[in-house]
């Protein structure tokens, strides 16, 4: 491979750069463009002129980028053929890109001519040069346009630039990195329906839960699929309105399987992640990362032992092994950065994760298994949660409690929860599993928890 020495030489001698594209290699010619650096206002472009005909859309890509480092504007011709001719998406995005870091008011007919791209990504790099402009009274009323582009990812910038001043008459909220006091460490048993319409907005720093199962335990029973998503739809919308700005729900569901009624019909297998996941979307909340829960193959339900035996094609079916935890975060046009600079940095240095950690997207974390509760959280999940989606002195919240193993695990690593069951002999397993805490948690009733959020006030 060409020595740093050896591409300087060839930057200096035009005609040799461009002997050197035309018998180079592809591996070689786009080691000597990522290498090029920075390029001299007379630089002689035409080596990189004959790139553009090169059958690589890679080399052609690095061809245009390094001809945008002359913000030379005789090129725009140049980039205006590319727009026209080329069929890779990338290059023309370059295209765009040199043209916009030109600079130049000429240049702004074709920008907004190219907002009508059927590509959305010279779309978004036509805005990006279009936002040099953003005072100009034209590009504006242009730009102002795209808000109801189709693209999904072109509406949010435009929103995001253009977006409506917050109005002086806003509620009041609390800090960011604080919590009602009346909610710290409180267990309610009730509908959690009912529980948490009495919660105020923006208050949970982290949710997550597992929803009871379809049909599938006597405490979850619907009548039908489309009422238990609608269920879980009004839950989750409310978990999303008393959901601190950018911060995350976490959701661990997986496909659930009904047994057939007789042999003479099939079992029905509902996937229940996926059909929620619209639903999610929908309200506000945007997925960021699946995480896969890999759990022995001797804790899952044997599906498999029909087919161990006759080998036939078409009746096979795996060991469900697997759940999904689903990780969302609520919709803001701020950055992760903005909602870890609302924290000391003494307790951003509390809250580091140390030591050895999970680096992949599959957790391989044995299941639980408990007297009373039929579906427990692992504590190792838990605390693998809280510690990479919270700080320390966070309030964390499971509407579906359960055992109330996210609660314990939030005691532990110094976060406050708040956590809803609606059945008794759950929330008398809480009990013993909070007894030899050394902080004892708050047991309420509904009318009692209605009582301490109707009296609370939040501080100007």
């Amino acid at each position: 491979m060409l020595k740093i020495k050896n591409i300087n030489n060839l930057k200096s001698n035009s005609e040799e750069l461009l002997r050197f594209f035309r018998k180079g290699n592809y591996r070689e010619i786009a080691y000597v463009l990522r290498k090029l650096g920075k390029l001299s206002q007379d630089f002689d472009h035409k080596p990189l002129l004959y790139l553009l005909n090169n059958d690589n859309d890679t080399i052609r890509y690095l061809a245009v980028k390094n001809l945008a480092k002359l913000s030379n504007p005789l090129l725009i011709n140049t980039y205006k053929d590319i727009l026209n001719s080329d069929p890779s998406s990338k290059v023309r995005r370059e295209a765009v890109s040199a043209i916009g870091r030109l600079r130049r008011k000429d240049a702004i007919p074709i920008l907004i001519d190219l907002l009508n791209n059927h590509d959305p990504k010279v779309i978004l790099q036509a805005i990006r040069g279009l936002l040099v402009f953003k005072n100009e009274k034209m590009v504006r009323e242009e730009l102002k346009k795209l808000i109801k582009h189709p693209n999904e990812i072109v509406k949010e910038v435009i929103h995001k630039e253009f977006q409506k001043e917050t109005p002086s008459n806003e509620k009041i909220k609390q800090k960011h990195t604080e919590s009602p006091d009346f909610m710290k460490n409180v267990i309610v048993q009730g509908d959690v329906r009912e529980i948490i319409k009495y919660v105020p907005d923006e208050s949970i720093h982290l949710t997550f839960t597992s929803p009871p199962y379809y049909n599938a335990r006597d405490y979850s029973i619907y009548q039908s699929y489309k009422e238990y998503l609608r269920f879980l739809e009004d839950v989750f919308k409310e978990v999303y309105r008393v959901t601190k700005e950018g911060r995350f729900f976490i959701l661990n569901t997986s496909p659930i399987i009904i047994p057939r009624v007789s042999r003479q019909y099939s079992s029905k297998r509902y996937p229940i992640p996926y059909d929620i996941h619209p639903f999610l979307v929908k309200m506000g909340w945007k997925f960021i990362d699946d995480i896969v829960w890999v759990k022995p193959e001797a804790s899952a339900i044997n599906r498999n032992a029909g087919f161990l035996q006759h080998r036939k094609p078409l009746a096979y079916k795996p060991n469900p092994c697997t759940e999904c935890v689903m990780v969302y975060r609520k919709k803001t046009d701020k950055l992760i950065d903005w909602n870890i600079k609302q924290y000391d940095r003494e307790t951003v240095y509390k809250s580091r994760v140390n030591g050895n950690y999970e680096t992949s997207n599959v957790w391989k974390i044995d299941p639980v298994f408990d007297k009373t509760h039929s579906a427990v959280f692992p504590i190792e999940m838990c605390n693998r949660i809280i510690k990479f989606y919270s700080y320390d002195g966070d309030l964390v919240f499971d509407p579906f409690a359960g055992s109330g193993t996210f609660g314990k695990a939030a005691l532990n690593l110094n976060r406050y929860f708040f956590l809803t069951e609606i059945k008794a002999d759950y929330i008398e397993r809480i009990r013993e599993n909070f007894s030899q805490t050394y902080k004892k948690p708050k047991f309420l009733d509904l009318n009692t928890f209605i009582s301490n959020a109707k009296n609370f006030k939040i501080e100007k």
